[in-house]
């Protein structure tokens, strides 16, 4: 596995999350799992990165990795 994270796709992955729950975002891109960590990173460079839901409601999970705002989508996949 490189030091850049493997693009999972171009694109949010919607997720309607539950207000309390903890949910833990694959940073690597080989989760099997996506948008979500399956262990895929280990021995690698990478941690998953941890998300607790505030609220009811669907959130955009990035889906290229390379999001400024991990675990969530920020357009970047739109400039890959």
């Amino acid at each position: 596995m490189s030091d850049a994270p493997n693009i999972a796709q171009k694109g949010p992955f919607p997720v309607e999350v539950k207000e309390g729950k903890t949910y833990f975002w694959c940073a690597c891109g080989q989760s099997g799992k996506q948008p979500f960590c399956d262990g895929s990173h280990k021995g690698s460079a990478f941690e998953p990165v941890k998300y607790t839901a505030e609220a009811d409601k669907k959130v955009f999970f990035c889906g290229c990795k390379h999001s400024s705002k991990k675990p969530l989508c920020d357009g970047t996949h739109s400039k890959l």
